[in-house]
């Protein structure tokens, strides 16, 4: 059982950085997608794109497939989406939480 856990770790830590959450969010909106693509989307220099990518494929988050001498990458389970809306859910809530606790702003934590 624990198994499974050391799996999800290792899918979350995919997900975990910034660039990669960014390429994620770019194929699940435009579909498959090839590298130069992808990095005039995202930013960064075409290595640090490819190296994420690495990363996202070794996960099976996302899966490579080649055409002539272009390789277009896509999401292998399109519900990575859905992960992201969880995670907004609980940064709303989080945020709620957080200006219902503060008395009227005052205690600095609150951005009012």
């Amino acid at each position: 059982m624990s198994d499974i856990y050391a799996l999800r770790v290792a899918v979350v830590k995919a997900l975990a950085h910034p660039l990669r959450l960014r390429i994620i969010d770019y194929l699940a909106r435009e579909g498959p997608r090839c590298v130069a693509e992808i990095v005039d989307e995202v930013g960064g220099s075409q290595s640090t794109v490819s190296k994420h990518l690495a990363v996202l494929r070794k996960a099976g988050i996302i899966r490579g497939r080649k055409e002539a001498l272009m390789v277009y990458y896509e999401l292998c389970t399109p519900c990575v989406e859905q992960f992201f809306h969880c995670i907004d859910k609980v940064l709303a809530t989080d945020l709620k939480m957080r200006q219902m606790a503060c008395d009227g702003g005052e205690c600095g934590r609150c951005n009012r």
